[in-house]
C-alpha cells in the first residue's frame, strides 16, 4: 500500500511539486524571518557580550539599555571601588560622537574610553596592532568593519571601490586628531555604527565638557562572591544600579521587545509564511485528493480499511512535509551563509529548527486532515459511478 501511495502522488507532477514548493516556501519563511529576527535582537547587546571580563555592570539607576546612557560623576568610581566583595572596579566611557574624515565627511561613532591603566573592557579580537597600543599619543583602535564601509575614504573615482583605512591613518574626534593603532573585530551593534576605542582620559578630552562623563563602572567579583548579594549590596550602599553582565543584556533585550515594532513585524511576516504555505499545501492536497477519488474508492471496494487509507495519506503527508521542510531550511542555511559578510543581521540556533520543523508539520497535518475526512466519508459505490 505504501508504494501505491506514493504513486499516487507522484503520478501529477505538477501537484506534486505544487505541494512541495509551498511546504518550502513556509519552511523558508519560519526559518528565516526568525533568524534574522534573533540576529537583529542580539545585536541590541552586542556590546555588552563582547566585553567578557566584568562580573557586573554599574551605571545610573534611571538608565533602561545599554545605549541609554546617564553619564556618573567619577567619584563613584571609588565609591563602588570601597563595597565589601568587589576585587577591582574600572571606568568606562560610551558615548556617540562625530568623526571627520579625510574628504571632509561626517559619521557618528560609538566612542569607547578604557581605564588608562588596565584597558579593561577593550575589543575581543585584535586583527592587528595590540591593545596597548592605545597608550600611544592619540591612538585609537576601529572595527575592522568600519574601515571597510562607514570611514574608508572614496576611491576619487565615480564607481571606485572606497580605500579601506589602515594602521597610521588618523580622523578628527571633536577637532581632536586621533590616529588608528589597531583594527579590531566587533560584533556588529544594533544601528552598526562604527566602534572606536580609546582610553579613558583621552575619550573625556575628546566629548563635549560636562560635570559628568563616567558611563559605568566596570565590577570584577572577588573568588566565591556570590555576585546577586553584591549587585544588591552596590545598589543599597551607592543607589545605583547594578546588573550581572547577564541580567544587563536581558534589561537592554526587553527593552527592544518592548519599546518597538520590531517582533510585531516578524511575527506578521511568520504567520502570513504560515497561512500562505497552509493555504497552498491544504488546498493542493485536497484537490489531488479529489482526483483520486475513485482510486481509493476502488481500495475501499477491495475492502481496504479506513486506517489503511489514513496512513496512506499519512505517508503522502509526511514525505512532502519532509522534502519541503529539507529544502526550506537548506535554503535559509545558505542565505545566511551568503549573507555572512554584509550588514544583514542573521543568527541560526538550533531552536529555530525546531520551531519551523513544528510549523511545517501542523501545516501537513492540517492537509493531511482535510483530505482523511474525504475518504473516510468515500462511499465505495463511486467506484459504479458513470
Amino acid at each position: 500500500m505504501n508504494r501505491i501511495a506514493l504513486k499516487m502522488l507522484m503520478g501529477d507532477r505538477g501537484k506534486y511539486f505544487g505541494i512541495v514548493m509551498g511546504l518550502t516556501f513556509a519552511s523558508l519563511i519560519m526559518t528565516q524571518q526568525p533568524a534574522i529576527f534573533v540576529g537583529l535582537m542580539t545585536r541590541t547587546f552586542s556590546f555588552i557580550s563582547d566585553v567578557g571580563l566584568p562580573d557586573i555592570w554599574v551605571m545610573d539607576a534611571k538608565v533602561q539599555f545599554v545605549d541609554d546612557i546617564k553619564p556618573l560623576q567619577d567619584t563613584e568610581l571609588y565609591r563602588v571601588r570601597g563595597i565589601s566583595g568587589v576585587e577591582w572596579a574600572m571606568p568606562m566611557y560610551k558615548g556617540l560622537l562625530k568623526a571627520r574624515l579625510t574628504d571632509g565627511t561626517f559619521q557618528t561613532c560609538n566612542v569607547v574610553g578604557l581605564d588608562d591603566t588596565t584597558l579593561i573592557g577593550g575589543p575581543p579580537v585584535m586583527l592587528a596592532g595590540r591593545i596597548e597600543d592605545l597608550r600611544r599619543s592619540d591612538g585609537i583602535i576601529v572595527d575592522i568593519d568600519a574601515l571597510k564601509e562607514k570611514l574608508a575614504k572614496p576611491s576619487g573615482t565615480p564607481n571606485g571601490k572606497p580605500i579601506q583605512l589602515q594602521i597610521g591613518d588618523s580622523l578628527e574626534l571633536n577637532d581632536h586628531r586621533a590616529i588608528i593603532v589597531g583594527i579590531a573585530k566587533v560584533t556588529r551593534t544594533f544601528q552598526s555604527q562604527p566602534v572606536i576605542y580609546t582610553t579613558y582620559s583621552r575619550a573625556k578630552s575628546y566629548a563635549p565638557k560636562e560635570r559628568k562623563l563616567l558611563s559605568f563602572v566596570l565590577v570584577k567579583a572577588k573568588p566565591q562572591q556570590n555576585l546577586t548579594e553584591l549587585s544588591q549590596r552596590i545598589r543599597k550602599n551607592t543607589g545605583l544600579a547594578a546588573y550581572t553582565q547577564q541580567e544587563f543584556m536581558d534589561l537592554t533585550y526587553q527593552y527592544f521587545m518592548k519599546n518597538t515594532g520590531i517582533p510585531i513585524n516578524f511575527g506578521i511576516s511568520v504567520l502570513l509564511g504560515f497561512i500562505v504555505g497552509a493555504a497552498i499545501a491544504g488546498q493542493t492536497f485536497y484537490n489531488f485528493t479529489l482526483e483520486n477519488i475513485r482510486q481509493f474508492g476502488v481500495l475501499k471496494a477491495m475492502g481496504t480499511s479506513n486506517w489503511t487509507l489514513l496512513r496512506m495519506i499519512l505517508l503522502q503527508a509526511i514525505l512532502v512535509g519532509l522534502i519541503g521542510y529539507g529544502m526550506g531550511v537548506g535554503l535559509t542555511a545558505w542565505f545566511g551563509y551568503a549573507m555572512r559578510n554584509t550588514i544583514l543581521a542573521f543568527r541560526f540556533p538550533w531552536q529555530l529548527l525546531v520551531f519551523s520543523g513544528a510549523g511545517v508539520s501542523l501545516i501537513c497535518m492540517f492537509a493531511a486532515l482535510l483530505s482523511i475526512v474525504k475518504v473516510i466519508r468515500l462511499e465505495p459505490a463511486i467506484v459504479f459511478k458513470g
